[in-house]
């Protein structure tokens, strides 16, 4: 724990030094991220359901992350489908998991819209989750090569609106070890710009 808590420190030291300049919120914000990263690299530490705890060849190192970047955090409602397709979606080990094409947000990154898809799926302990997964102009070169993942917890309120943070990108647990099978993303999942931001590769 004392290891996480130096480098994180190391990292708000890093963003009060470098040239870039955040507004008082910013600041709050960009500190609230690096504390989640910290207290996710100590529960994959220490999680008996962790991945590095249930393969023991898996080798914990701390999280590898892009700088957090507030320009990748954005608003939009959940637009559903009206008729939501079930899609077979495979994973990387072959096998495939039924979900359903519930609907799509929207974001506006330099002007440009993005249609971002949110899907519906249950585990296989019958438990319902809504989650996006993506590939990027990152993918495979700074960023895991099957792609990356955002939670998404859905509101009851059809006029809610989301906050869809890039900078809490992750990769799945079979970046990590080869026990899991992890969703792979769909051609249709590509959003055509460069995400720099949230977790990069685990293995170089």
């Amino acid at each position: 724990m004392k290891k996480f808590i130096i480098l994180f420190c190391i990292s708000i030291l890093f963003f009060t030094s470098c040239g870039k300049k955040y507004s008082t919120e910013e600041r709050e914000y960009i500190n609230k991220i690096e504390k989640i990263r910290m207290e996710k690299d100590y529960k994959l530490k220490n999680d008996p359901d962790s991945p590095f705890n249930l393969d023991p060849k898996a080798h914990l190192e701390p999280l590898k992350y892009f700088d957090v970047d507030p320009e990748f955090v954005f608003k939009s409602r959940l637009f559903e489908y009206q008729q939501k397709d079930t899609l077979k979606i495979y994973g990387t080990k072959g096998d495939y998991r039924k979900v359903l094409k519930f609907g799509y947000v929207n974001i506006n990154y330099k002007s440009k819209n993005y249609k971002i898809n949110v899907y519906k799926g249950t585990t296989t302990d019958g438990l319902v989750y809504f989650t996006i997964w993506f590939t990027d102009k990152t993918t495979n070169k700074e960023t895991y090569g099957v792609g990356r993942y955002i939670s998404f917890e859905k509101n009851d309120d059809a006029n809610y609106v989301y906050t869809i943070d890039f900078n809490l990108a992750h990769n799945p647990f079979c970046a990590y070890c080869s026990l899991f099978s992890c969703a792979i993303p769909t051609k249709e999942d590509y959003i055509a710009l460069a995400i720099d931001a949230g977790e990069k590769k685990f293995h170089e």
